[in-house]
């Protein structure tokens, strides 16, 4: 078996001009990024507006086991089995981080004869669009710890900074750190800070949901870097940082063009944590692609618990999106992890949420006919189409008959629906998404997280929606409980903090990490470039 990296070096790539004449843009529509790389400026959106949309089709996940089920090699190969059926469809996707790929999990371009090429620009650097977000979080970092030195208006207390920085890393070392150390206050104000992961940051969030320039400098505006010693805000607007943050941005706001192992055009753009933050590919990417194809394929991060409900809740709650149809994608190490109550649950959110559903079963080489047949036929019972996919080893021509399937789902209107009304308040909404979308039986919250989320009411944040920080590995918050518990559970809130820049309330809940580890093995260690700058052992 080719590994994936050894597939995508053996693709003839097509220049990225052709990919997108494909798509009816011309060269003046497109800032190519080398032969196979381009960006598409937001004027292009303009330019469509009277165009109209194709349908959005979202592929989503039973509850995962830690090395993932596959959602970008589906969509990928999903895509490129509707492009064979006659269609004309394009996937839109999120931009890996250095983190993972560096890793445990390795890259995020697909996988076998479904990824997205070419394979080692994508998951190392590509356009340098994390690098630009890394550097406009952490220039608002400095400004903050030089506000904090000159002691200028208005006055931010030390001990109530919220800004962390960021890198696009993997580094345990740098959760908690100390600042301003020696010199007698010249390196600046002595406090404890800490890293997240580029992935993590607001600014990220907020490139995902701004669709356009003056957007995207409003929202990093009103990111809130702290607190003066009267518990008020302190804004990025206060301090005069969104102009020169929003001017790093310029270009990375622009979606990034490429193709997949068939040719068919991908939207590769943005990269938020599905956790921390909303898990899905940039607004502007899934507009454009609506006006360039009738059919998008897209994915959100994680299960349906995570991904999909923030992607309905946040992500088409801002972009005005009505998605058409969904994929649920199952696999038999998953299956046999979790079992069918949690395939069930996770079918039964996104009935709730009134979109139709198909379950891809994602097949992997050491999967035996037998266990496959079995775990289709346990799937139906469900109630809902069940198809057997081979995406990895066969492109789009392995799912031929989910293509089929997905299409005719989108020929009736969906009747997609919001789970909670933004007037609700905070905790309501809380609620509303465990019971209904994790199957708690309620949500309780902590003294510190009850106080937490009356301050931010109070100051006037109550009507944003929710991101819920939660184990990805259970539909409870203790990943080490896996399947769906049939006793009743519960779901603690520990705490809760505003995204007033992205525009929701994170919740957290059981123990998040917005700054992972290296495994003890990381993927790194295999990685390396020959004499000709040929790169191995990606995956």
């Amino acid at each position: 078996m080719k590994s994936d990296i050894e597939i995508a070096q053996g693709i003839e790539l097509k220049p990225i001009i052709e990919i997108a004449a494909s798509m009816g843009l011309g060269v003046d529509d497109i800032i190519p990024y080398g032969r196979f790389i381009a960006k598409i400026p937001l004027s292009i959106v303009e330019r469509l507006d009277d165009t109209p949309d194709g349908k959005v089709i979202l592929v989503t996940a039973m509850s995962p086991t830690s090395m993932g089920e596959g959602k970008t090699t589906t969509t990928i190969g999903l895509g490129q089995a509707i492009n064979q059926i006659g269609k004309r469809a394009m996937m839109a996707i999120r931009e890996p981080s250095l983190g993972p790929c560096m890793g445990l999990k390795g890259g995020a371009a697909g996988g076998g004869y479904s990824q997205v090429l070419p394979m080692e620009d994508i998951n190392l650097h590509f356009t340098g669009d994390l690098h630009a977000i890394t550097t406009s979080h952490n220039l608002l970092a400095a400004v903050v710890d030089n506000h904090l030195h000159h002691r200028h208006t208005p006055e931010i207390n030390p001990r109530h900074v919220v800004w962390k920085r960021v890198i696009d890393m993997n580094d345990r070392s740098l959760r908690s750190i100390i600042l301003g150390l020696e010199d007698r206050g010249l390196n600046g104000v002595m406090r404890e800070d800490g890293f997240e992961i580029t992935a993590a940051s607001e600014i990220m969030a907020i490139l995902c949901l701004s669709q356009n320039l003056k957007e995207l400098k409003e929202r990093i505006g009103g990111v809130i870097v702290g607190y003066d010693y009267l518990r008020k805000p302190v804004l990025a607007h206060d301090i005069g940082a969104e102009g020169a943050m929003a001017a790093l941005l310029k270009h990375a706001i622009n979606p990034n063009l490429v193709q997949s192992v068939e040719g068919v055009p991908v939207l590769v753009h943005g990269g938020p944590f599905a956790n921390i933050a909303h898990g899905c590919n940039s607004i502007v990417a899934t507009k454009i692609a609506r006006k360039l194809s009738d059919y998008i394929v897209t994915e959100a991060g994680f299960g349906a618990d995570l991904g999909a409900e923030k992607f309905f809740h946040i992500k088409c709650r801002t972009a005005k999106i009505r998605p058409s149809a969904a994929v649920l994608v199952v696999t038999n190490r998953a299956y046999a992890l979790h079992g069918i109550a949690n395939i069930k649950k996770h079918i039964n959110t996104l009935d709730q949420f009134g979109v139709p559903a198909v379950i891809s079963i994602n097949r992997f080489l050491a999967d035996s006919e037998t266990d496959l047949s079995e775990l289709k036929k346990h799937c139906q019972e469900l109630g809902v189409d069940a198809v057997i996919t081979d995406f990895r080893e066969s492109g789009g021509a392995g799912g031929l008959e989910l293509a089929e399937k997905v299409v005719s789902l989108c020929e009736k209107e969906s009747a997609f629906r919001m789970l909670y009304d933004l007037d609700v308040p905070i905790a309501q909404k809380v609620r509303t998404v465990a019971t209904k979308v994790y199957g708690a039986s309620d949500a309780t919250f902590t003294p510190q997280a009850a106080s937490e989320i009356r301050n931010i009411e109070n100051l006037g944040y109550g009507r944003l929606p929710v991101c819920i920080a939660k184990t990805q590995s259970s539909l409870t918050d203790n990943p080490k409980v896996p399947g769906f518990p049939q006793d009743g559970f519960n779901i603690t809130v520990s705490s809760a903090r505003v995204s007033a820049g992205a525009g929701f309330v994170v919740i957290f809940t059981g123990k998040i990490l917005s700054m992972p580890g290296l495994p003890k093995t990381p993927a790194a260690l295999a990685i390396d470039v020959d004499d000709q700058g040929n790169i191995s052992g990606l995956f």
